[in-house]
């Protein structure tokens, strides 16, 4: 059975050897040219200027490649899911091949198990391997930005493309057998597990541990530290603001623009301030804008996740996916047990 099953699987696993070999090389030539960066950097940060403009010019250069890597190795676990979960007993059952191994002395539960584990860990492995390279090759560029815990770079560091390939995978599986046909089952797949990564981004990976809360007066420093201010539809907001006692820490909510009452800054008050401010002459992002914001004594109300938490969270999202994973491998064989003919 381990033999067929190698067999069958020969043509994917060479074909994913080969383009885990391209990946490799490519992130270890990246890895390379980013520690001669990080080399650069600590040489010209002189000051605290002089920092602030080698840190800038350190993260410029690598920032958008090492994203666009990030997303891509999202994409990995999905297409596993879609090209090797979902045709694996799909692509069977359409053929009408599965009746010759249901009439050896291989009972369905094992035929289905000894598949998907030999894919499965083939699919864990490959991502796991890129992850890791991945992982390896950006580390100087994360100590100096230290920016973990952003959606795409979280899910491509360590040890999460390993719970995501499973994951990804065996949701193929399970829909090539509850649909019984390739196509339908690769686009069910792989649209599902896109939708369900994002879900678990923004609404589950937030709350696995309970946030620190925190008020951050909003002072002319305070708001030209943040990214940006307002929204497209014009409400009193700000992003990207930094917490003092912990700088690096992921801010998970932020809420509006507050005023000292606790209610949210007046929207025609806001709007002034950001499209006709005094002028102060005042440096800085934002400027007079932020000079003028400022004089309302405003403060806002944050939830965030400490740095030293990151391994908690690689851990637990980790685990979550892997018993997901192990739930539909449940269903599969109970699925092929008893209605699957």
């Amino acid at each position: 059975m381990m033999w067929l099953s190698w067999r069958q699987f020969r043509v994917q696993a060479l074909s994913g050897a080969v383009v885990l070999g391209v990946i490799v090389a490519c992130l270890l030539y990246l890895g390379a040219d980013i520690r001669e960066g990080h080399d650069l950097f600590q040489a010209g940060c002189r000051g605290q200027a002089g920092c602030a403009q080698a840190k800038a010019e350190f993260r410029g250069a690598y920032e958008n490649t090492l994203l666009f890597l990030a997303a891509g190795l999202a994409l990995i676990p999905a297409i596993i899911g879609t090209f090797w979960g979902a045709p694996l007993i799909a692509r069977e059952l359409e053929g009408n091949t599965h009746t010759l191994a249901w009439n050896q002395s291989v009972t369905r539960r094992r035929w289905l198990l000894t598949k998907i584990l030999i894919v499965g860990i083939a699919a864990m492995v490959l991502t796991g391997a890129a992850g890791t390279t991945l992982t390896w090759a950006a580390a100087p560029f994360d100590e100096v930005v230290k920016n973990q815990f952003s959606t795409f770079v979280f899910g491509a560091r360590n040890i999460a493309p390993f719970g995501y390939a499973a994951l990804a995978f065996t949701l193929g599986t399970l829909a090539g057998l509850l649909l019984k046909r390739t196509l339908p089952a690769m686009a069910l797949t792989l649209v599902g597990f896109i939708v369900f990564q994002f879900f678990f981004a923004t609404m589950v990976r937030p709350n696995l541990v309970p946030a620190e809360h925190a008020r951050l007066p909003m002072t002319a420093e305070a708001i030209n530290e943040a990214q940006n201010l307002g929204s497209i539809t014009g409400g009193s907001v700000i992003n990207g603001v930094r917490v003092p006692d912990a700088p690096d820490a992921w801010v998970a909510e932020t809420s509006p623009l507050r005023t000292p009452d606790g209610k949210t800054m007046d929207g025609g008050k806001f709007s002034a301030c950001i499209t006709n401010p005094p002028e102060t002459g005042a440096g800085g992002t934002f400027g007079d804008a932020a000079v003028c914001l400022a004089k309302y004594d405003l403060h806002v109300d944050v939830s965030y996740q400490p740095t030293g938490r990151f391994w908690t969270f690689q851990i637990l999202e980790t685990l979550v996916y892997l018993a997901l994973s192990g739930t539909l491998v449940a269903l599969s064989l109970v699925r092929i047990r008893h209605r699957v003919t």
